[in-house]
């Protein structure tokens, strides 16, 4: 067999595979025109070959489909794009859109010159239409959650208002009740009218906190360089008036600077050495170093104490709202404070570690995004 005959019934071949195939197929010369169409890509399209062949594409391709599929035919034939995978709408018979899924590569002859184009062309409308309808759906659902945790959160706030008037009542009068009748009390009636007023105190404390925790999770983030010294030696300074006859040695690193919302930020470090502070209460003087470590365009930023720590067997629990590791003597919290300094963290994309020791200490890492720009910091 001579080797004209060999590619001939080489060719042969392939048609007779092109035109049984399942999908549709078609050889498109170097200026973009039909040359050749299978019975499936007829049936998908409403035409005949003899309505296609010699004609370019292009006039059976989408309006706006048009000077992409262009852009992709030069690309094929300088080889630019050594072959092609993209979805396209070509136009029906009667001129409605049909979105296809094309595989477009390049033939070439025995000089490695491109000769032309085999186009492999598959059906996909019921696809994107689906892609479309679950698009919506999420839309609606996104929408229809959005409305929710709305109304979720007027209800929680309209709660939070009504508790509180009954609370500042309870706080009020048995204060008054307490330096009224202070000297009809006995020691049990005083014990008593005091634990009333610690309990509308945590009652009080905790409706503040839910609040925290709701504010953190629902509130836009403005995004900003933040010179996080600054805010930690601001937070430093609230702490030591609040309890102005504690001693205290709180140490922070200048230049540690990150990108994030100020605001959530000042919060979250309220968190973090508030708790320091409480759980070093036995102390004297209470010690929290706070110092940093940038790392590929990280920031981990160390908050150390040196008070009771904890059992790292229960770590698990720490950052769950309502879980406590110490109670109200060790000074245990509503359980909250933690939640709210990871949900902060969450949202700036970053995470918060921590390592104790039982009567030795703390160091709560929170990595967050660096400020661009900023010389790395030494721990």
């Amino acid at each position: 067999m001579t080797e004209a005959a060999a590619q001939e019934t080489g060719e042969d071949r392939f048609r007779m595979a092109m035109q049984a195939s399942g999908i549709g197929m078609a050889i498109v010369d170097l200026q973009g025109r039909w040359v050749e169409v299978n019975p499936v890509l007829e049936r998908l399209l409403g035409f005949d070959a003899r309505d296609m062949v010699g004609r370019p594409a292009a006039e059976f391709t989408h309006p706006d489909d048009v000077a992409l599929s262009r852009g992709f035919l030069e690309g094929l034939t300088d080889g630019a794009i050594p072959a092609l995978d993209v979805r396209k709408r070509y136009l029906r018979r009667d001129g409605s859109p049909v979105w296809t899924h094309a595989n477009v590569a390049v033939v070439r002859g025995p000089d490695n010159a491109p000769r032309c184009l085999l186009v492999q062309i598959r059906d996909i409308g019921a696809q994107v239409e689906a892609e479309a309808q679950a698009q919506t759906d999420a839309g609606r659902y996104a929408d229809a959650l959005d409305a929710s945790n709305r109304h979720l959160q007027l209800f929680a706030d309209a709660v939070a208002h009504d508790l509180r008037a009954p609370l500042r009542s309870i706080e009020s009068f048995s204060g008054l009740l307490a330096d009224r009748a202070a000297e009809r009390l006995d020691e049990t009636d005083r014990d008593y009218l005091d634990r009333i007023r610690a309990a509308a105190g945590r009652m009080t404390a905790l409706l503040a906190a839910l609040n925290e925790l709701s504010h953190v999770t629902r509130t836009a983030m403005r995004q900003a360089r933040v010179d996080l010294s600054l805010l930690a030696d601001w937070v430093g300074a609230e702490l030591l008036d609040a309890d102005p006859h504690r001693r205290a040695d709180i140490r922070v690193q200048p230049g540690l600077y990150v990108e994030g919302d100020e605001r959530l930020l000042k919060l979250l470090l309220t968190q973090l050495m508030g708790n320091a502070w409480k759980f070093s209460r036995e102390r004297d003087p209470i010690r929290i170093e706070i110092s940093g470590e940038r790392a590929d365009g990280r920031l981990r930023v160390g908050i150390r104490d040196y008070g009771s720590g904890f059992d790292m067997r229960y770590v698990h629990k720490l950052f769950e709202p309502f879980q406590r590791l110490h109670g109200p003597d060790q000074g245990g919290g509503h359980g909250l404070g933690l939640a709210i300094a990871k949900r902060i963290a969450d949202r700036h994309r970053g995470q918060i570690q921590v390592q104790s020791t039982p009567d030795v200490g703390s160091l709560f890492t929170v990595e967050l995004p660096a400020a661009v720009g900023e010389e790395t910091a030494h721990a």
